[in-house]
């Protein structure tokens, strides 16, 4: 198990080194996992010391989201006062979303590109 826990870490660590360093827009644990699902790639499957603490940490997943929880009640009375304006924005952001992504799905789905080689 400690074996596992450190090979979690060690990617995370890398992840923050790049983040830190090289892509500072990037946060550095999202580095670290796209550099340890690559070394999964690698070596073609996970062991089992990295599988049971990933089973383990997987349990407690549901606490992550009481510091949310938290924040929403504590910023409760902010939230009613500007509630408009962020339902606004979530469904604004939404059909802006949902366009892009049409859009982009159109352009790059390969029976539109014949049309467009076509013409």
């Amino acid at each position: 198990m400690i074996s596992g826990l450190v090979q979690i870490l060690l990617f995370q660590s890398l992840g923050e080194i790049l983040s830190k360093f090289a892509l500072p827009t990037l946060p550095g644990p999202v580095i670290g996992l796209v550099l340890l699902i690559a070394w999964l790639v690698l070596r073609k499957g996970i062991n089992t010391e990295l599988a049971l603490v990933a089973d383990s940490f997987s349990q407690y997943f549901g606490l992550l989201f009481v510091p949310a929880a938290v924040g929403v009640v504590l910023f409760l009375p902010q939230l009613k006062a500007n509630a408009l304006a962020i339902i606004s924005a979530l469904v604004v952001s939404v059909i802006l979303t949902i366009a892009t992504s049409a859009v982009v799905v159109r352009f790059l789905s390969p029976k539109a590109s014949k049309g467009l080689n076509h013409e």
